[in-house]
């Protein structure tokens, strides 16, 4: 990579973490997917960049087995870095403009339903572990907060008696999600459990009383699907999942759902709009007087 070249990128990679304050996930693949874009084009100015040699790294990448949505994803990650060298002057047109990624296939985020999640949530939990354990999976599924939001919140960012919790989301953004009363009474039995601890201390610990990983939760709430369900392929997210699609099913509100879920776009929430189609398809079957049969429609 030119000398120029690697200084734009790094100053890409600051732009990212300062001024639009990105997760260190997401700098990450930038960063991969730049590199590896550059790796190419080591000796290529930035403003000798053709749509052409985006189009052949598109076809390198999907020679690797690369799948349609990480090659959109670096994509769209060139998309953006050249957009900021038009900002900062260093390009007049951006060649990523007008290349198309390989189509995605829309796979329907999977749903636990209601009967199974009581059965997950069923029983009382008698041991510290097991009390943290139900308190986590209440959160999960009780509000529908995303595995790396509920790791990072801390007991200030509790209100019990207001039923109510403040999560820091994607973005760095700062939304309140509601707590339900289940919530409320598994997360004061987890707290009761521990000794004293300030309002900076995180709400879930592990061992040595530090803040839980990411994998020690993936881990337990996967043991609380086999000994509840027998299956082993429960995760945090499909917790959110089952949160969005039960909510939405229930209010039919998807502007209230992506606030909850703090999506930014309404298209990621119109993904849920979709997982209760067979179930929206009957009551059409039943309600609509265009779907009734000719004969019952006569009567």
């Amino acid at each position: 990579m030119t000398s120029d070249n690697s200084l734009l990128l790094e100053d890409y990679l600051k732009h990212l973490t300062v001024e639009r304050r990105v997760s260190p996930h997401t700098l990450k693949a930038y960063s991969r997917d730049l590199r590896s874009f550059f790796l190419v084009h080591a000796m290529s100015p930035v403003d000798t960049i053709t749509p052409a040699d985006i189009k052949r790294h598109i076809a390198r990448l999907n020679q690797r087995g690369m799948s349609p949505r990480s090659i959109g994803r670096a994509l769209s990650c060139l998309r953006s870095f050249f957009v900021y060298l038009i900002q900062k002057g260093h390009l007049a047109n951006n060649p990523a403009n007008g290349v198309t990624p390989p189509k995605v296939a829309k796979n329907l985020p999977q749903a636990l339903d209601t009967d199974q999640t009581a059965q997950l949530l069923a029983g009382s939990p008698a041991t510290p572990i097991e009390k943290r354990d139900r308190a986590l999976i209440e959160l999960l599924y009780g509000s529908g907060i995303r595995l790396a939001e509920l790791v990072q919140l801390d007991i200030q960012d509790l209100d019990l008696e207001n039923r109510s919790a403040r999560v820091l989301g994607k973005g760095r953004k700062t939304r309140v999600v509601p707590l339900g009363s289940h919530t409320v009474t598994a997360l004061k039995e987890w707290l009761a459990t521990r000794a004293v601890h300030k309002p900076d201390d995180p709400v879930f610990v592990g061992r040595g009383d530090q803040r839980i990983s990411h994998r020690t939760v993936q881990l337990r709430v996967k043991l609380a699907g086999v000994k509840a369900l027998g299956i082993d392929s429960i995760h945090p997210h499909l917790l959110r999942h089952s949160f969005a699609s039960h909510l939405l099913e229930s209010s039919g509100d998807l502007r209230a759902v992506q606030e909850l879920l703090g999506h930014t776009d309404i298209s990621t929430t119109q993904i849920y709009t979709h997982l209760d189609f067979q179930h929206l398809a009957k009551v059409y079957d039943v309600s609509h007087p265009r779907a009734r049969d000719k004969q019952q429609g006569d009567k």
